[in-house]
């Protein structure tokens, strides 16, 4: 039987996979296409191991929104790239960098990213509520089952 550190290792996997996609959703500069991409890849894996773990369509659903909420997270802070970008480069071209704006600027940022940060989180709490024992050491099973692959579609 496993414990509970071992659950939760395992549902901090399948975060990290969740947080990748996101990162990489809010790192992107290339095509809107790819974002579209990265949410395919991220929504099929989970399907793969929610059809594994033979969930409910209720079940379902639930996840699918907790999981939808955290891509929404992810969309508010891309769509600010620009405008961060802009008011960084114009710190910098300026004559001197103005710590307290250079500080101001820092913290709006990360303020921005803990909100993504907090929405996966409950995300991920969400989905262990929603999901019973077994059926979250199924999916922890899965996880560790096909690491190597997750791990491989990032490089």
């Amino acid at each position: 039987m496993l414990n509970r550190r071992t659950v939760l290792g395992s549902l901090a996997v399948m975060a990290a996979g969740l947080v990748t996609g996101a990162v990489a959703l809010a790192a992107n500069g290339g095509l809107p296409t790819r974002q579209g991409m990265m949410r395919r890849i991220i929504t099929a894996k989970m399907d793969e191991a929610l059809d594994e773990a033979k969930v409910t369509a209720d079940q379902r659903t639930a996840i699918s929104a907790s999981r939808d909420r955290a891509f929404a997270a992810v969309d508010a802070l891309r769509k600010d790239r620009i405008a961060h970008m802009d008011e960084a480069l114009a710190l910098f071209q300026a004559d001197t960098i103005d710590q307290a704006q250079l500080d101001a600027f820092h913290a709006a940022h990360q303020a921005e990213h803990d909100k993504v940060r907090a929405a996966i989180t409950q995300a991920i709490v969400e989905v262990h509520d929603t999901l019973t024992h077994d059926q979250r050491k199924v999916v922890a099973d899965w996880i560790r089952s096909h690491r190597f692959a997750m791990h491989a579609m990032r490089h």
